[in-house]
């Protein structure tokens, strides 16, 4: 258990994290249950260390995957009172925006947008109808800060994500739903780890120096560190909690004062 949760913040509360298996996910996941709540979590392959969570192998980039998700919750938890959408990421190539095909822009928008769109169709008329209900998505700082070379696609996607948040939060809020964009920077997980190892062994340099070179293509991060995942989790936590009630329709940046304008 993380050292400030209150292990009862959440107790009764249902909910359903996106791509609980590994990175902020299952950091979500974890801060979750420590407080109390019942979890449900999704992602293509079954973690090994999320003892006390639901979980459904699904694929959240197609339509029958994301239904698939929606009709587990609402047998197994009996409803959702949390939405957390942490599900995104980016496989297109680099080479800017001629490199990017058809087929690479739907790919980034099926991963980084439309899985939310359609959970919430699917999840939020039940919290409507409780006139109760908080819907968290995460997006990206590169919706600000997009790196033309080689994120173009889902950098506009996670913008197009943070857009629809806020058109959402403008109808769902006074039917009693709180929706909120937490905006990510560097989060330094399993795969950044991974990266930093490949990039010191194809430089024949210091782990140290790899992350250093990630912090400067990235502008540099003034805090000198990436996030942790927990960090991530506490936000996404907080911004769901009764301690932030009367938040709705923000954009929490949570990347160390990357963004070098207010």
């Amino acid at each position: 258990m993380q050292p400030h949760a209150n292990p009862a913040e959440f107790a009764g509360r249902r909910v359903l994290v996106t791509a609980g298996s590994k990175g902020a996910g299952r950091a979500t996941v974890r801060r979750f249950l420590d407080a109390g709540a019942k979890v449900m979590t999704a992602a293509r392959q079954r973690p090994e260390d999320l003892a006390g969570a639901e979980f459904l192998a699904t694929d959240l980039t197609s339509p029958d995957g994301t239904r698939a998700l929606a009709e587990a919750a609402m047998e197994s938890l009996g409803g959702v009172d949390i939405l957390v959408h942490v599900l995104g990421g980016s496989a297109a190539p680099g080479g800017g925006f001629a490199a990017l095909t058809e087929d690479h822009w739907r790919a980034e928008l099926d991963l980084n947008l439309m899985p939310a769109v359609r959970l919430d169709r699917l999840l939020l008329p039940q919290m409507i109808a409780r006139v109760s209900g908080v819907v968290i998505h995460v997006a990206s700082i590169q919706r600000r800060l997009p790196l033309h070379d080689s994120t173009t696609a889902y950098a506009a996607a996670k913008a197009a994500l943070t857009t629809y948040s806020k058109a959402l939060s403008k109808e769902v809020g006074p039917k009693g739903v709180r929706v909120n964009v937490v905006s990510p920077g560097w989060i330094y997980t399993e795969a950044s780890e991974a990266l930093v190892q490949r990039l010191a062994a194809s430089s024949g340099g210091t782990p140290e120096a790899a992350r250093q070179g990630i912090l400067e293509a990235l502008g540099g991060i003034p805090l000198g560190r990436p996030a942790k995942p927990e960090e991530v989790a506490d936000l996404i936590a907080f911004l769901a909690s009764d301690r932030a009630s009367a938040i709705h329709g923000a954009d929490y940046v949570i990347d160390g004062g990357t963004i070098p304008t207010v």
